[in-house]
C-alpha cells in the first residue's frame, strides 16, 4: 500500500471536520425531536418519530462519507465510522417500529390503529423514505465488503426494514388503491411491490444465514416467519396462484425444518 502523504491526511481531517460539523447538528435536532417525545400531551408522537427516523437517516448517510472518504483518501476504511452508520440506521429503523411496531406475521388488525399516528405521511414519504433506508443498509454492507464479519448482522437488519415497510402500510386503503379508477394505484402498486420482494429476499436471507452460517433452527424460523408474512399479503389482495405458491414452499421449508431437528436430536442421542 502506498505511502499516505501528509496532504492526504489534512485533507481528510478537513473534511472529517466539516462533517463533524453537520453531524452535530443533526445529533442535536434528534435531541431535540426526544425532548418532545417526553413532553406531557403525547400529541403527535408518530409524527416525531417519523422525523427522528429521517434525521437518524441522515446521521447516517454522513458516517457512510466519512468512510468513503477514508477509502478515497487514504486507502483504509474506517471501522469507527461504519460502526456508528451501522447503529444510527438501527435507530432509524427502531423509531419507525416504536410507531407501526415490528410485527413480521400479524393479522393486519394487530397494528391498524398505530397508523393513526402517522396518517399526515403520505405513502410517497413513507415509501421514500423506506427507500433510502434501504439504500443506506446497502451502502453499509458494501462498505465492511463481503468477508467481514459483520455479513449475518446485516439480514436481521433487512428483516427489521420487511416489517416495517409493511406495517407502514394500511392494507385495506392499498386494497381499495389497487382499483385501475385509483389516482394512488401507482405509488401503491410500487410500494406493495417494494414490501413483498423485502420478504421475500429477507426469507432467502435467513435461510442463507442457517445453512451457510449458523445452522441455528431460530434464524430457519424467521425465514418461514417472512414467508408467512409475505403469503399473508398475497391472500389479503387475492393472488391465490401466489399464495398457492407459497404455502407449498413454507410447506417444503417446515418439513426440511422438522427434518433437520430430528437429526440433531438422533445425533445428540448417540453421543
Amino acid at each position: 500500500m502506498a505511502k499516505i502523504t501528509q496532504e492526504q491526511r489534512n485533507r481528510y481531517a478537513s473534511k472529517v471536520k466539516e462533517y463533524k460539523t453537520m453531524t452535530d447538528a443533526i445529533l442535536a435536532k434528534e435531541q431535540s425531536f426526544l425532548n418532545l417525545l417526553k413532553q406531557p400531551g403525547g400529541q403527535g408522537l408518530g409524527y416525531v418519530r417519523m422525523k427522528l427516523s429521517e434525521q437518524t437517516l441522515a446521521l447516517t448517510s454522513y458516517q457512510v462519507l466519512v468512510n468513503s472518504l477514508s477509502v478515497s483518501l487514504l486507502g483504509i476504511k474506517n471501522e469507527d465510522s461504519l460502526a456508528d452508520a451501522r447503529k444510527s440506521i438501527g435507530r432509524s429503523i427502531k423509531y419507525l417500529e416504536d410507531i407501526v411496531t415490528g410485527y413480521v406475521d400479524a393479522a393486519f388488525s394487530e397494528y391498524e390503529q398505530n397508523l393513526e399516528a402517522i396518517s399526515e405521511v403520505t405513502y410517497e414519504e413513507r415509501y421514500a423514505h423506506l427507500r433510502k433506508i434501504g439504500f443506506a443498509i446497502r451502502e453499509i454492507e458494501e462498505a465492511y465488503g463481503a468477508n467481514s464479519k459483520w455479513k449475518w448482522s446485516f439480514v436481521e437488519l433487512w428483516g427489521k426494514l420487511a416489517a416495517v415497510a409493511k406495517n407502514c402500510l394500511d392494507l385495506k386503503r392499498a386494497y381499495l388503491d389497487m382499483d385501475l379508477a385509483s389516482p394512488n394505484r401507482m405509488i401503491t402498486f410500487s410500494y406493495l411491490a417494494f414490501v413483498k420482494k423485502q420478504l421475500q429476499t429477507t426469507a432467502d436471507r435467513y435461510r442463507e444465514k442457517y445453512e451457510v452460517s449458523s445452522m441455528k433452527m431460530d434464524d430457519f424460523k424467521q425465514a418461514i416467519l417472512f414467508l408467512n408474512a409475505l403469503r399473508r399479503i398475497h391472500v389479503v389482495f387475492g393472488e391465490r396462484s401466489e399464495a398457492e405458491d407459497l404455502k407449498k414452499k413454507i410447506e417444503i421449508w417446515s418439513a426440511k425444518l422438522e427434518s433437520d431437528q430430528k437429526k440433531r436430536e438422533e445425533e445428540s442421542k448417540k453421543r
